[in-house]
């Protein structure tokens, strides 16, 4: 079944959101060969779910949404703020799934986050 295997993130300065995913997230950045103003994103270890993607030099992409997998979510949320973030939708519960929310990075590209917990009410 297909699915999905890369996601892309742009921004007019991209090295700022290179700082701001590595302070939030813990991502991993690395320059793509023969692509100038563009990086590999490394989200996890290759044996865990998930994806990678990549960060190029542009308008922040607004028709693509991606949520991402994390642990805690207040503690993600409060990098994301302390980062040049914005949080746009506070954090609610989707029943039995677990905890969401959605921000804005620095440079507008909008995102969700995800903590797993199936008992969220």
């Amino acid at each position: 079944m297909p699915r999905v295997v890369h996601f892309e993130l742009t921004g007019p300065e991209p090295e700022k959101l290179v700082d701001f995913y590595t302070k939030a997230f813990g991502w991993h950045f690395g320059p793509m060969e023969g692509l100038a103003d563009y990086w590999y994103i490394t989200t996890g270890k290759r044996d865990e779910p998930g994806i990678n993607g990549g960060l190029g030099k542009g308008e922040p992409i607004r028709t693509v949404y991606c949520c991402i997998d994390v642990p805690d979510l207040d503690a993600v949320l409060k990098a994301v703020e302390e980062n040049g973030g914005k949080m746009l939708e506070a954090r609610r519960a989707i029943p039995h799934t677990g905890w969401y929310a959605t921000f804005e990075d620095p440079a507008g590209n909008r995102l969700g986050l995800m903590e797993e917990d199936q008992e969220a009410n």
